[in-house]
């Protein structure tokens, strides 16, 4: 490993210069050195692991990103990563193979070689603090992301597993296949040890920069709580919005988990926009009360092998998804560029020939996430009935298990699908909130009707409970649907303990709002509001067709007239987003049309040209994101503001000269080497002269006073020059 003096010397001169954070809107994630054909203009880069690239050592390439003008931040695995020092007795003379994940047959689970997840002992947290946040706070770092704290439901059979239960519980482990209550405790450990892990190396890393002069800021890139549950992984997700030593967080969604099968109307198959849209909403409800920074991630790829058109028609749905939440404007615009713009992939789901990404996709993707740096926030509202919400908690993830646990069954999540996706379906954005943050008084704003169930998670604390019973007494409607007769119910929990005997923690619920326990279905008052109780499990509403209709019904009745649409659509500054739901069977959804009043056009942001069009017609499951610009009259064409509204590239030194019958505009245009660029510039009239380097296209919209361009990206810049 590189010593930490040398790591240190290769930056010393550089450190001054960045003293003085910029704003991070956008960023990405690469462990290579700066090339021309990852050179991808976000505002941030995080070089990834001090040990992941063998040839160039981080310092190296962190400055050469550095040098390029990027800002430039930290990140690593925390549960796994290039640790092998640590594995093989390098560091201390030990070695600890034995802290691996294992399953209940002994294998280890391993994230590569010789890279097991681990168990994070406070050993191991020791050697990670030293040798992976120590060196980068010293080169000058002050971002650091530790990634995906990862704890596999399968896992729970290591030694160091056994030595932390007996530690946490003060009685010996139990094999957690054997009962309900087993695999409840066990997953209720992985997510104690990931917390602690993360809270030790952020406290660690705020303190040693403090020491180095530098405020660290420290976030946690992680899937969405909807995702770990799905694929059976404890992580402390949404406990971290309050973790003072935490930042914020990336929500990791794309392709890859939001392609994940879950039932709707009886059929289990992919909904990509549908869970990726729940996915996002997971992931901003759970940092949006605690005023924790969050960045949304998009994939142009996935980590499974497809093909380039699976990709392309998945990522228009995950971002588009993703620009659904009004307040959310920080982006982490695609992970791994080496192997988005130099990996091999199938041509076509029906060829074996494998290419590098084709130019029109390249060109859209760039297009698209150069929109990013300047998406603005709004206080519009995404179309469809406002204030309708799912209850969620971290202890989603504490009833998975790879074996079948007696009494319980839950395929495909559909205790959480069964509440969520029949409303998504209706074109209704429903919020999700989570029971760890209903003491912030944020979390309630605007929520008319909550849906709960205890069918797939338990409360960890009675004190959500006195939350949602006073905020149904100042008014809220609540629906609760569950037969509560799991086996998860009599696991031992607080509801069960310390002089409490409630069979079932939804009993304790009802008798703070006065109603008996085990209550039959029916409607109840408390206060100014209602509880209806339907003694179905979620899940039955969406594994039969037409399953969902009852909670439909009720739901009516709680909230009153549902505005039902067959998609989704937002205004957000010139930007407007619309997507189109997947029609599924027993449903009737017609096309979407988008026609603009007569004076309106728009620029089609996921088409490579740039056309300038009057409508968009979205069919079955397709997205859009669309550029709104109004026709310039005579008038307000002369005195239009010279701009770049959309490029495949981003714009630097702009200058801009107008006279009364003339003038000039001009700016550098970078973006990545091998790359297409394509851009729509709005301007006063059809200019007379343009001059770039490079050789070019263009050709002149009247209606809309834009000039469209295309030439070959360069990423030490492109000059451009018009004249009008």
């Amino acid at each position: 490993m590189l010593k930490t003096s040398l790591f240190t010397a290769l930056l010393l001169a550089s450190v001054s210069l960045y003293a003085q954070e910029r704003e991070v809107k956008t960023t990405f994630q690469t462990s290579g050195q700066w090339k021309p054909v990852t050179d991808v203009r976000a505002d941030a880069v995080m070089v990834y692991g001090v040990n992941d690239n063998r040839r160039h050592p981080f310092a190296e390439r962190m400055q050469s990103w550095r040098e390029r003008g990027y800002e430039t931040h930290f990140m690593t695995g925390i549960a796994w990563g290039q640790y092998q020092d640590y594995f093989t007795g390098r560091w201390d003379g030990q070695w600890h193979l034995d802290e691996g994940q294992k399953t209940m047959r002994g294998d280890t689970i391993w994230h590569g070689r010789m890279v097991p997840y681990i168990v994070p002992t406070e050993n191991y947290l020791k050697y990670f603090k030293e040798c992976h946040i120590k060196p980068v706070i010293d080169a000058g770092i002050s971002h650091i992301f530790l990634e995906e704290p990862e704890f596999w439901a399968r896992g729970g059979y290591s030694e160091a597993f056994k030595r932390e239960w007996q530690d946490y519980y003060g009685f010996p482990w139990r094999p957690q296949h054997e009962s309900a209550e087993n695999t409840y405790l066990s997953n209720k450990l992985k997510y104690h040890l990931y917390y602690r892990a993360l809270d030790e190396a952020f406290t660690y890393a705020k303190e040693y920069g403090r020491q180095r002069g530098l405020d660290v800021k420290c976030y946690v890139p992680t899937h969405s709580l909807l995702n770990y549950a799905q694929w059976q992984i404890v992580s402390p997700e949404a406990s971290l919005a309050s973790m003072q030593s935490c930042d914020g967080y990336i929500a990791q969604v794309w392709t890859g988990t939001s392609r994940e099968p879950n039932y709707y109307n009886g059929v289990a198959k992919e909904r990509v926009f549908e869970t990726a849209f729940l996915e996002y909403g997971c992931m901003e409800s759970m940092t949006r009360p605690t005023g924790r920074k969050m960045f949304f991630l998009t994939d142009p790829i996935e980590d499974r092998a497809k093909d380039w058109e699976d990709y392309k028609r998945n990522y228009e749905a995950t971002f588009t998804a993703q620009l659904l939440f009004p307040q959310q404007n920080n982006f982490e615009v695609m992970p791994w560029p080496d192997r988005i713009f130099e990996g091999l992939y199938r041509k076509s789901a029906t060829s074996d020939e494998r290419a590098r990404i084709p130019r029109f996709y390249s060109t859209q993707m760039l297009v698209m996430i150069n929109t990013l740096n300047n998406m603005p926030t709004t206080d519009n509202k995404v179309s469809g009935s406002q204030g309708i919400s799912v209850l969620m908690a971290n202890s989603l993830m504490f009833q998975r298990s790879p074996r079948p646990v007696e009494g319980y069954d839950d395929p495909q999540l559909s205790n959480f699908y069964g509440l969520a996706l029949p409303l998504v379906k209706q074109g209704i954005p429903v919020g999700i909130t989570h029971l760890e943050n209903t003491g912030y008084a944020d979390t309630w704003k605007d929520v008319k009707v909550l849906l709960m169930s205890y069918a797939n998670m338990k409360p960890m604390s009675p004190d959500g409970h006195h939350d949602i019973a006073r905020w149904v007494s100042e008014g809220g409607k609540l629906i609760y649907c569950g037969r509560d007769d799991d086996a998860f119910q009599s696991v031992q929990e607080w509801w069960n303990q310390d002089g409490r005997a409630y069979r079932a923690p939804a009993n304790h619920l009802f008798e703070l709002m006065q109603i008996a326990a085990d209550a039959p279905e029916g409607e109840y008052a408390y206060g100014k509001g209602k509880v209806f109780i339907i003694r179905k499990d979620p899940k039955e509403f969406v594994l039969k067709a037409g399953g969902h209709n009852e909670l439909i019904s009720t739901l009516t009745k709680a909230y009153g007239e549902l505005e039902r649409r067959d998609g989704f659509t937002l205004r957000r500054g010139p930007y407007l987003l619309a997507a189109n739901l997947t029609a599924e069977a027993n449903e009737a959804y017609s096309s979407f049309l988008q026609t603009m009043r007569p004076d309106e056009f728009f620029i089609d942001l996921y088409d490579p040209s740039l056309p300038v069009v009057k409508k968009k017609e979205l069919l079955d499951g397709q997205q859009a994101m669309l550029y709104m610009l109004s026709s310039p009259s005579a008038t307000q064409g002369r005195s239009a503001q010279p701009k770049v509204l959309a490029a495949a590239s981003r714009q630097y030194d702009e200058q801009t000269t107008i006279r009364a019958w003339h003038g000039s505009y001009s700016f550098v245009s970078k973006s990545p080497a091998e790359t297409t660029n394509v851009m729509r510039i709005l301007l006063p009239r059809e200019p007379r002269q343009i001059d770039i380097s490079e050789e070019f296209t263009s050709s002149w919209d009247e209606p809309s006073h834009t000039l469209f361009l295309s030439f070959e990206n360069n990423p030490d810049g492109v000059p451009v020059s018009i004249k009008w």
